[in-house]
């Protein structure tokens, strides 16, 4: 599996795409982790990577979006997100993900990108603006990869994204940064309606004769003001989807991404553990981007660094979600949530104004947290990379009374 996805990377993508991603990101980001974990020592959480919604428009209407995409536009600007990468590189960052509605629609992501050549971007697009001109500026630059978002079959994506002809015009797109030479993937939120169709071994093979060189299984989270609780995967099929994840790692040629697990199979939440908190189309640090309040915002004369490490919202969001589930505590435990945003006074930081009630309207309901039914890693090079890079860095209370604790609590929510 490794050999042939090193091989076909080497014949596809450019080398200075390649170049980039290994300085910038894969030692850079083992850099980064390091320091995440010597600053926890001291009791000072900044994470090593970030992720920051730098528009709210959207050329789609997809189901279940919780992003303002139909309010109007809001922006990130270059000076903003240039104070906000210079404060995060000089404390060691190097990776950020670009975030929507839809990023090609910020007029200045281009220019974003060009400021901080020493940093790697991973844009989580729709595809349908990546033009062949687009490619090839993207190319030059090294050092963005686009992460496209294929949501089912030509009729599943025009029902869960709501435009026609959605499925062409993004396999457009993806074909043209591929044709560029740019290390490319594809995301997919797994629902009941796209499940049986791309979480499958032949969806896979299409994508590697492709030429794709990864993809992201997440699975799909009922929040916001649309929220498909239809559209939510049952525990059963959550397991499906984890076992299909580290089986295929084992067999094909791509690199599969997931966020929320360890190398053991155990699940955690990446705000929980510290390692990413979400920044807002307009400005908001929030712990992740389905909690919709904040109390901090990047304009804060301190800086990114000082603002979010003195942050008593974000810190006590973290102990609350590690200390009520490994799990999405959103999903899980939709009234600690609320208690929390009223204990601060938090903001809504959204334009329609209905966060709270959205919150008050959600059922519990099970995430990736389903005790004893971990599926561990299965392939060497993930064991290894997330044992020491992505685990969930003493977060949680790791002695089996308190998981056997932990358990109990959240059946009796659910």
């Amino acid at each position: 599996m490794l050999p042939e996805l090193v091989y076909r990377t080497v014949r596809s993508a450019d080398p200075k795409c390649i170049g980039k991603f290994l300085w910038n990101f894969a030692f850079k980001g083992m850099v980064s982790v390091e320091r995440f974990k010597r600053r926890l020592t001291r009791g000072d959480y900044f994470p090593p990577f970030l992720y920051v919604s730098i528009i709210n428009s959207c050329n789609l209407r997809c189901q279940g979006c919780w992003v303002d995409v139909e309010a109007e536009r809001s922006t990130i600007d270059l000076a903003a997100m240039n104070r906000l990468i210079t404060d995060a590189k000089a404390h060691g960052n190097t990776f950020f993900g670009i975030l929507g509605g839809e990023p090609f629609m910020h007029p200045e992501l281009l220019d974003i990108l060009a400021a901080h050549p020493d940093c790697y971007f991973q844009v989580f697009t729709n595809g349908q603006f990546i033009t062949e001109k687009i490619a090839g500026k993207l190319r030059q630059l090294g050092n963005v990869t686009p992460l496209v978002s294929v949501e089912g079959n030509e009729i599943v994506s025009d029902q869960r994204r709501g435009k026609i002809d959605v499925y062409d015009r993004t396999m457009r797109g993806l074909q043209n940064a591929l044709d560029a030479g740019l290390l490319t993937g594809v995301a997919t939120s797994v629902c009941q309606s796209n499940i049986d169709d791309l979480l499958s071994q032949s969806w896979l093979q299409k994508l590697i004769d492709r030429g794709v060189h990864y993809c992201w299984y997440h699975t799909y989270r009922p929040v916001g003001a649309k929220m498909n609780q239809q559209l939510a995967l049952r525990p059963d099929q959550l397991v499906r989807v984890r076992e299909f994840v580290t089986t295929m790692r084992a067999r094909m040629p791509i690199a599969i991404i997931d966020a929320y697990y360890d190398h053991d199979g155990q699940a955690l939440c990446p705000m929980s553990t510290g390692i990413s908190h979400h920044v807002s189309p307009y400005g908001d640090i929030e712990p992740c981007p389905i909690i919709q309040f904040a109390n901090d915002t990047i304009s804060d004369k301190r800086g990114i660094y000082e603002t979010m490490t003195n942050s008593g919202f974000l810190k006590d969001f973290r102990e609350l979600s590690a200390q009520a589930t490994r799990g999405c505590v959103v999903l899980e435990r939709p009234d600690l949530v609320k208690d929390l945003v009223v204990k601060h006074g938090a903001r809504d930081t959204t334009v329609r104004g209905t966060a709270m009630k959205e919150l008050e309207e959600m059922t519990p309901r099970f995430s990736q947290w389903l005790p004893g039914r971990e599926v561990p890693e299965k392939h060497w090079m993930y064991r290894l990379a997330k044992r020491h890079w992505f685990h969930d860095f003493n977060a949680y209370g790791n002695t089996p009374a308190a998981a056997a604790q932990k358990a109990t609590d959240l059946q009796s929510q659910l």
